[in-house]
Order: C-alpha cells, then sequence, then structure tokens
C-alpha cells in the first residue's frame, strides 16, 4: 500500500481552460480520503490526473516517493472503480475478476486465491458463476470492486461508484464499503462523490473543492464543527448553515454581536478590541437552534414552510430584515406553527463567526 502526495497540481485544457490549479495533499497509507465540491470543482478530474486518464499540465504527483506524471496507467499501481460498473456481460463474475490478472500473466493458481479471497470479503461466493445480468445494481458494484481487489493496487480509486444506484442499495453498498475498509486497514483508497452522507460517514479526511482549488481538508468532524471559511459551512451540513448578518459590539474570549434584527448574542470566537464594529456574518447550523433561552434570539421570524420528517421537523422562515430564507431542524413533532412568529436561540459555542468569508477561528 501507499503513500501518495500531490505538489502543486495544476489542470489546464486547450485554450488556456484553467479546472484546478495549485492542488497541494498529503494522503497517508490507510486514509480513506474523500473528494467532494459543487458539479464542475474538478474532483474527478482530480481523480483522472491522479489514475493516469488526465494529464497533469503542472506540478507533481508521487506514490511512495516517486513521481507519477509521465507513468502510464497500468504501471502506477493503481485500481479505479466507476460509477458504471463497465463489467463484460458475456463473462461471469469470477472471468470479470480474474480478467486483468489473465492479462498479466498470473498463474491459475494465483488467480483463484486472489479471486476467492475478494469474494469472502465482498461476500460474492454465490455469484462467482452468474453473469453480471443475473445480479443486483449492488451486487455489480460489489464485482467491480472485487476486480479492483484481485489486483491488489497501491492505491483505490473510487469514481462516484454508488450514484447509478437507488437510496435502500446505496446505504446498503456504502456500509459495505465502510466494512470493507474495516477489513482492508492499510489500503489507501481516494473516493469522489457528491452525497455528504457518504462523505461523512466513510472518510478519514474530506478534501472540499471549489474555486478551481482545495477549500479545506480535515476530518469530517472538523469540517462540520470548524470551517475555515463561508463555503465549507454552507456546503457540509444539510440544510447548510445559517448565515445571518451582524457587528462586533463587545470583545473578548467571548464576543458580543447585535444582529440586523435588533437581537444581541454571544458566541465564543475569541475577537480583539481592533475588531470593535467589524461587520460579519453570524453563522448558526439549524440543528444547532433550540426554543428556550435566556440570550437574544438567533432567528424571530414567521414560519413560511413546515416539514415534518417524524424524527426532526425542518422549519423555513422568512425573516422581516432579510428576505433569504433562514433554516432551523427542530427534533421530534412542531404542528400549527406555519405562519406563526417563532424565537430561536443557539448556545454561545455553536455561534460561528465569518469576515470577509473567512472564519475568525483561522486568523
Amino acid at each position: 500500500m501507499a503513500n501518495l502526495k500531490l505538489t502543486g497540481v495544476e489542470k489546464t485544457y486547450a485554450g488556456a481552460v484553467n479546472v484546478l490549479n495549485d492542488i497541494n495533499l498529503d494522503i497517508k497509507q490507510g486514509e480513506l480520503i474523500v473528494f467532494v465540491g459543487p458539479s464542475g470543482c474538478g474532483k474527478s478530474t482530480l481523480l483522472r490526473m491522479i489514475a493516469g486518464l488526465e494529464r497533469i499540465t503542472g506540478g507533481t504527483l508521487e506514490i511512495d516517493g516517486a513521481v507519477m506524471n509521465d507513468i502510464p496507467p497500468a504501471q502506477r499501481g493503481i485500481a479505479m472503480v466507476f460509477q458504471s460498473y463497465a463489467l463484460y456481460p458475456h463473462m461471469t463474475v469470477r472471468d470479470n475478476m480474474a480478467f486483468a490478472l489473465k492479462i498479466a500473466g498470473k498463474s491459475k493458481q494465483e488467480i483463484d486465491e486472489s479471486i476467492n479471497r475478494a469474494a469472502k470479503i465482498l461476500q460474492l461466493e454465490a455469484y462467482l458463476d452468474r453473469l453480471p445480468k443475473a445480479l443486483s445494481g449492488g451486487q455489480r458494484q460489489r464485482v467491480a470492486i472485487g476486480r479492483s481487489i484481485v489486483r491488489d493496487p497501491k492505491v483505490y480509486l473510487f469514481d462516484e461508484p454508488l450514484s447509478n444506484l437507488d437510496a435502500a442499495l446505496r446505504v446498503a453498498t456504502r456500509i459495505e464499503i465502510a466494512q470493507l475498509k474495516e477489513s482492508m486497514p492499510d489500503s489507501t483508497m481516494i473516493y469522489v462523490t457528491h452525497d455528504q452522507v457518504e462523505a461523512m460517514t466513510l472518510a478519514t479526511r474530506i478534501v472540499v473543492l471549489a474555486n478551481k482549488g482545495i477549500a479545506q481538508v480535515g476530518t469530517p468532524l472538523d469540517l462540520y464543527e470548524r470551517p475555515q471559511n463561508e463555503f465549507v459551512a454552507q456546503f457540509i451540513g444539510s440544510p447548510a448553515m445559517n448565515l445571518l448578518p451582524g457587528e462586533v459590539i463587545g470583545t473578548g474570549a467571548t464576543t458580543r454581536l447585535r444582529l440586523e434584527s435588533g437581537d444581541e448574542v454571544t458566541s465564543t470566537v475569541p475577537t480583539q478590541d481592533s475588531d470593535l464594529g467589524m461587520k460579519v456574518n453570524v453563522g448558526v447550523r439549524p440543528e444547532d437552534l433550540f426554543e428556550d433561552g435566556t440570550g437574544g434570539a438567533i432567528i424571530d421570524a414567521t414560519v413560511n414552510i413546515v416539514e415534518a420528517l417524524g424524527e426532526v421537523t425542518v422549519l423555513y422562515f422568512t425573516p422581516e430584515v432579510d428576505k433569504n430564507a433562514l433554516i432551523a431542524k427542530l427534533p421530534g413533532i412542531h404542528q400549527g406553527v406555519r405562519g406563526k412568529r417563532v424565537r430561536l436561540y443557539a448556545e454561545p459555542e455553536k455561534v460561528h463567526l465569518f469576515h470577509q468569508g473567512q472564519s475568525l477561528l483561522y486568523r
């Protein structure tokens, strides 16, 4: 298994269209790194550059200290699982998994041992003699993963492998991938997805891509609790973090703020005397709002839409001072609140502060 390092990596297409710029990332052996970001941010392009399917136009890619920029894909020690299963329809599961090993000149005994090991890990023993058309979508994706495992690569690459599955199969296959990683703790894996649940539940670390570069790298909890900027704050978490305009009116270890509604709230994000009067965006996640509090309200507005989801109720507001809808995610069932004015509060340690798009925690 392998360490992987990207240094100043760039991707520019003909016509000087730059899609990725100055990508710097160290991936350690045994990590499961997840690339996330909005559509068109370059996450799949970056994965294909690592695989050798896209040319790197600037910077270097190293695997175990060896520069891979000009090394052909087949010689990089990488296996890739695509969102389309890319199985040979006329071959059995066994033959699909054995194909690359036969091309590599492996003996029948080596091939059988590798297939049996992968089939056991992925619980495919009962399906080895079936054709792909006799399998469910989740089983086909497991075969595609098994085809990678038998090659014993240095790095596994997953390009949105669950996007073609329905919701129930996505959940089941996501759990299987998590169990696969646990059974192969030294394996290095890079996983591209647009699904936040996949990213938060599978990743050792998440790489958030935006604006042709990396917005933040961290553990799922780091990105959720300590976003470095407004983009990450609103991209990670569903529904997105609320942002309300405010002003610093008291500095120190605890910061006092006045919102445009006139309410005064506090945050444990520290500020300095020079920050007095600073215009900030006050960030609070919808699930961190609650109905009772002694301080000023974060939201004091009329409920416009109610989504009753059983274990939680999502409230959408139309504030008087800001026409952008704010959102609260309250535990339990809340009936009869549509059209009513509601005051909601947040604990000071859950109140984030951003100035010019950047978190004050990271100054």
